[in-house]
Protein backbone atom coordinates (compact mmCIF):
# COMPACT_ATOMS: atom_id res chain seq x y z
CA UNK A 1 0.00 0.00 0.00
CA UNK A 2 1.22 3.44 -0.96
CA UNK A 3 0.10 6.08 1.36
CA UNK A 4 1.00 10.00 0.70
CA UNK A 5 0.76 13.00 2.17
CA UNK A 6 1.37 16.18 -0.33
CA UNK A 7 1.60 19.32 1.39
CA UNK A 8 2.70 23.10 0.55
CA UNK A 9 4.64 24.60 3.05
CA UNK A 10 2.43 27.88 3.00
CA UNK A 11 -0.22 25.97 4.74
CA UNK A 12 -0.22 25.07 8.56
CA UNK A 13 -2.41 21.98 8.20
CA UNK A 14 -0.26 18.85 7.24
CA UNK A 15 1.17 18.58 10.66
CA UNK A 16 -2.21 17.95 12.13
CA UNK A 17 -3.56 15.90 9.18
CA UNK A 18 0.01 13.84 9.63
CA UNK A 19 -0.76 12.98 12.84
CA UNK A 20 -4.26 12.25 12.08
CA UNK A 21 -3.34 10.03 9.50
CA UNK A 22 -0.72 7.79 11.35
CA UNK A 23 -3.39 7.35 14.35
CA UNK A 24 -5.47 5.78 11.40
CA UNK A 25 -2.25 3.39 10.70
CA UNK A 26 -2.13 2.96 13.83
CA UNK A 27 -5.70 1.89 14.61
CA UNK A 28 -5.28 -0.66 11.13
CA UNK A 29 -2.93 -2.13 12.55
CA UNK A 30 -0.33 -0.92 9.60
CA UNK A 31 2.74 0.70 10.19
CA UNK A 32 2.30 4.87 10.61
CA UNK A 33 6.15 5.12 9.42
CA UNK A 34 4.94 4.24 6.25
CA UNK A 35 3.43 7.58 5.04
CA UNK A 36 5.73 8.97 2.46
CA UNK A 37 5.61 13.07 2.85
CA UNK A 38 6.30 14.89 0.15
CA UNK A 39 6.42 18.99 -0.27
CA UNK A 40 4.96 20.35 -3.53
CA UNK A 41 7.21 23.62 -3.66
CA UNK A 42 6.14 24.88 -7.57
CA UNK A 43 2.89 25.84 -9.57
CA UNK A 44 4.45 23.61 -11.89
CA UNK A 45 5.01 20.46 -9.55
CA UNK A 46 1.27 20.92 -8.12
CA UNK A 47 0.22 20.57 -11.83
CA UNK A 48 1.95 17.69 -12.24
CA UNK A 49 0.63 15.77 -9.07
CA UNK A 50 -3.15 17.19 -9.95
CA UNK A 51 -2.45 18.85 -6.25
CA UNK A 52 -5.29 20.62 -5.18
CA UNK A 53 -3.80 21.96 -1.83
CA UNK A 54 -2.69 21.16 1.00
CA UNK A 55 -2.49 18.55 2.76
CA UNK A 56 -3.46 15.46 0.31
CA UNK A 57 -3.79 12.34 1.42
CA UNK A 58 -3.80 9.45 -1.05
CA UNK A 59 -3.65 6.08 -0.64
CA UNK A 60 -2.60 3.66 -3.79
CA UNK A 61 -3.20 6.94 -5.66
CA UNK A 62 -6.33 7.38 -4.73
CA UNK A 63 -7.57 10.45 -2.51
CA UNK A 64 -9.11 10.01 0.89
CA UNK A 65 -11.42 12.92 -0.10
CA UNK A 66 -11.64 12.96 -3.93
CA UNK A 67 -11.98 17.08 -5.11
CA UNK A 68 -14.83 18.10 -6.84
CA UNK A 69 -14.08 20.87 -9.06
CA UNK A 70 -11.29 22.41 -7.03
CA UNK A 71 -8.35 24.13 -9.34
CA UNK A 72 -4.72 22.39 -8.54
CA UNK A 73 -2.34 24.68 -7.12
CA UNK A 74 -0.40 26.13 -4.10
CA UNK A 75 -2.66 26.50 -1.60
CA UNK A 76 -4.37 25.05 1.63
CA UNK A 77 -7.13 22.50 0.74
CA UNK A 78 -10.51 22.45 2.60
CA UNK A 79 -12.38 19.07 3.62
CA UNK A 80 -16.00 18.58 5.04
CA UNK A 81 -15.91 16.65 7.90
CA UNK A 82 -18.87 14.18 8.34
CA UNK A 83 -20.77 16.11 10.17
CA UNK A 84 -21.01 18.58 7.59
CA UNK A 85 -18.14 21.21 9.24
CA UNK A 86 -15.68 22.66 7.23
CA UNK A 87 -11.79 21.60 7.99
CA UNK A 88 -8.22 22.20 7.06
CA UNK A 89 -7.83 18.50 7.53
CA UNK A 90 -9.69 15.27 6.20
CA UNK A 91 -12.43 13.61 8.78
CA UNK A 92 -10.56 10.40 10.38
CA UNK A 93 -13.20 8.43 9.65
CA UNK A 94 -12.29 9.04 5.99
CA UNK A 95 -8.81 8.32 6.68
CA UNK A 96 -9.96 4.96 8.38
CA UNK A 97 -12.10 3.88 5.59
CA UNK A 98 -9.85 4.63 2.98
CA UNK A 99 -7.35 2.40 4.81
CA UNK A 100 -10.02 -0.35 5.07
CA UNK A 101 -10.79 -0.02 1.17
CA UNK A 102 -7.24 -0.02 -0.15
CA UNK A 103 -6.33 -3.14 2.34
CA UNK A 104 -9.36 -4.98 0.52
CA UNK A 105 -8.25 -4.16 -2.73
Amino acid sequence: MRIELLFWAGCPSYPKALSDLRLALVESGLDPGCVIVSEVKYEGDAAAERFVGSPTIRIDGVDVQPPLDEPVGLTCRVYRRRDGRISPTPDPADLRDALNAASRR
